[in-house]
């Protein structure tokens, strides 16, 4: 299996690109490299969950649900657009920048 470093991280904030939750902006709340999926903090899907005692009431509950990593863009916080991910050399640090603005991310 091919070996590749993320440029995304935990807690950065995210646009949906794709699907019935397209628009929606969260934070990443993990990330799965194998399956090449992300959770996003209110990116959810609705679910029917059955009684679990006698007498009690089924419910409707809203189920966080992984979406793959190509859907999804990451928001900038300089310029709070959708951009892609660079990278540059400050002294002996490696840090990520923003394509758009040139913003340290």
């Amino acid at each position: 299996m091919y070996e590749w470093t993320m440029k995304l991280k935990k807690n950065d904030n995210v646009k949906v690109m794709v699907g019935k939750d397209r628009g929606k902006t969260g934070k990443l709340l993990h990330i799965n490299t194998q399956a090449n999926t992300v959770l996003v903090d209110g990116v959810t899907q609705k679910r029917h969950q059955r009684a679990k005692k006698q007498g009690e009431k089924g419910e409707v509950v809203s189920v966080p649900r992984p979406i793959q990593i190509s859907n999804i863009a990451i928001v900038c916080p300089n310029c709070d657009k959708t951009t892609r991910l660079g990278f540059r050399l400050e002294g002996e640090k490696k840090v990520r920048i923003c394509k758009k603005c040139g913003g340290v991310m």
